[in-house]
């Protein structure tokens, strides 16, 4: 008689087989990113190993931490199925107001930054109050918004004004050491904080669950008796917060503040979350795909510029057919969630 185990002959329904994990519609979004990030990266690599060094991907994090701090913010808008036009124009304005309180009219770093901040968090506030108790676009509010702060910083000043004070150059100075040769510079430590911040929020707050419930429908949170209210004018205030973070360390990366940085940020913010694995009509995605999103933005910029032969609208060009395919990702999503309901 053969050796072999009774289970070798046992009929194949009695068989337990071990279950295969197959990825959510929720969780598809954000692993398809992480594949387009790491083949982006491992891709750019080979034909450059300098991008293996450490040293490179903290600049991809410091020469980007702008953006992903803005992009953070904007995330939490994102989920809940609406858009904020105006976190470009908010950065604009923020440097060109420090510049001009902290040079001109000799105000502390701090309290400038701390009254910038104000007036982000003010600014996406009364938007998000106009977009709740009047029923208003998203849109078309934000892009007042986007008007409105763009204008004020001209008003303010039209020409680029240099910030030099102690505080400031002690902020730029600031550094975490991670190896013999390589530091992590402010603006970077700033935007891993944020991200951190944002992903508790996102995931083990009460506002986090909120935005995600008001994303996947806004009228079935509306007969659970969340605030939805209150929690879409705190998104677009945390959305105007951190564009106005976002615009206070540009300042302190580049040491200067004018009233046209920003311009067309809020386009690549929204391109970043999108191909972060956040759905435009809000519910699914992570903050974590957000950083992701700006990591892919940032490889291929560097990797065209190592290249040499191409000019920097090629960047333009390859994130725009990168989008395209996020965006019929997402519309696949759509209508296997449709065929399923």
């Amino acid at each position: 008689m053969s050796d072999a185990p009774l289970a070798y002959y046992a009929p194949a329904s009695r068989i337990r087989r071990r279950p295969v994990w197959v990825p959510t519609r929720q969780q598809v979004p954000f692993l398809a990113t992480a594949v387009v990030c790491a083949v982006l990266y491992a891709l750019a690599g080979y034909f450059y190993p300098v991008f293996f060094s450490p040293r490179v991907v903290v600049n991809l994090l410091n020469d980007n931490a702008h953006l992903g701090i803005v992009a953070v913010g904007l995330t939490f808008v994102m989920l809940s199925g609406g858009i904020d036009l105006s976190v470009g124009s908010v950065v604009g304005c923020t440097g060109i107001a420090l510049g001009v309180l902290i040079t001109r009219h000799d105000v502390h770093p701090l309290l400038a930054i701390a009254i910038v901040l104000a007036g982000g968090v003010l600014l996406g506030t009364a938007m998000g109050s106009l977009i709740h108790f009047f029923d208003l676009p998203a849109f078309l509010v934000t892009l007042a918004g986007l008007f409105f702060c763009r204008g004020l910083a001209l008003v303010i000043s039209r020409e680029s004004i240099q910030i030099s004070h102690p505080f400031y150059d002690t902020l730029a100075g600031l550094t975490i050491p991670l190896t013999g040769r390589v530091v992590l510079p402010f603006p970077a430590i700033v935007f891993l904080l944020v991200l951190v911040v944002g992903i508790y929020v996102a995931l083990f707050t009460r506002f986090g669950r909120n935005t995600y419930a008001i994303g996947g429908s806004e009228s079935s949170a509306l007969l659970m008796g969340l605030p939805v209210g209150r929690t879409k004018i705190g998104m677009y205030a945390l959305s105007g917060f951190c564009a106005a973070l976002g615009g206070a360390v540009f300042t302190i990366y580049k040491g200067s503040g004018n009233a046209l940085d920003g311009t067309g940020m809020e386009l690549d913010a929204i391109a970043a979350v999108v191909v972060g694995g956040t759905l435009l009509v809000g519910g699914i995605g992570q903050i974590a795909g957000t950083l992701l999103g700006v990591l892919i933005f940032a490889i291929i910029g560097l990797g065209i510029m190592f290249d040499g032969r191409l000019t920097t609208w090629w960047t333009r060009i390859a994130l725009g057919l990168l989008l395209l395919a996020f965006i019929l990702l997402q519309k696949l999503l759509q209508f296997g969630k449709g065929a399923e309901d």
